[in-house]
């Protein structure tokens, strides 16, 4: 594999730790495959105020991929483009009023680095609130004026299947949803179409790379897509048993740095 690669990186349980860290080892090895002219990029369905940080500390120079593909951005590039597809507020504002006969923790929405709150409640707080962003409280349907680039529903997991069953009955011409990994029994919701997928592809024509000479890695249900588009899916040894399915190939878990083990092994690193 002398050829210029494309490597795209999902962060929570796949280039992370799971004390939200990447090791020493995987860096290493990441920054010999940019040396040697591959391309490293991060998608995740993250914001960007939530993985800026990992962008930078890995010194890219590539676009980003956040929102599962809802934003598709260069950060140091302008030009590039700023790819940003939210989703109709009339959609959020039917969702939430359908949430009333659902027992739900809290609605987030989420406008680009803005976050508009349903309850006060702020149990995910900790995990949000990455990058500081501007936060408002208040129901939806009156504080959230403008399109938002993606929705977050907070259940017990008990309740998780039934709304997204909803979702799926109700909204599935419209909207794209998945589930969060443990422990956060959240369903987050984007335009339909979207995925990481949409975004990579985007990448991909723009420097030419074709699919066969995509390594992508992931973990969870919101890589479902990439997986399937990158000529190298790879799915981590803690991913979920349906993404180790369509996966090309399974290597070792976040904690046993599984991107570091495939990419020196299969790119000579």
């Amino acid at each position: 594999m002398s050829n210029q690669h494309l490597i795209v990186l999902d962060l929570d349980g796949t280039l992370l730790t799971d004390d939200k860290h990447i090791s020493p080892y995987t860096k290493t090895v990441l920054n010999k495959a940019m040396e040697q002219g591959h391309l490293v990029m991060i998608a995740t369905g993250r914001p960007y105020r939530a993985s800026s940080m990992y962008y930078k500390e890995l010194k890219l120079n590539t676009p980003i991929v956040n929102f599962n593909g809802a934003l598709v951005q260069h950060p140091h590039d302008p030009e590039w483009g700023v790819y940003h597809t939210p989703l109709d507020l009339t959609t959020v504002h039917a969702i939430v009023e359908a949430m009333d006969d659902f027992t739900v923790n809290n609605i987030l929405a989420e406008v680009m680095d803005d976050i508009y709150l349903h309850y006060e409640d702020r149990n995910l707080l900790d995990v949000i609130s990455l990058g500081s962003p501007k936060l408002e409280t208040g129901d939806l349907r009156n504080v959230l004026g403008q399109n938002p680039t993606s929705m977050l529903i907070h259940a017990d997991e008990d309740h998780v299947a039934d709304i997204r069953a909803h979702l799926s009955e109700v909204h599935a011409e419209v909207i794209e949803h998945r589930r969060w990994g443990a422990p956060w029994h959240v369903i987050e919701v984007v335009k339909k179409g979207l995925s990481k997928a949409v975004g990579i592809e985007r990448v991909a024509q723009h420097y030419n790379i074709p699919t066969e000479r995509i390594i992508a890695f992931g973990d969870e249900d919101n890589d479902f897509e990439m997986i399937r588009y990158a000529g190298h899916g790879i799915a981590m040894g803690n991913a979920i048993n349906e993404l180790k399915e369509m996966a090309n190939h399974v290597t070792l878990s976040n904690e046993e740095d599984g991107v570091a083990v495939y990419l020196q092994k299969v790119l000579n690193l």
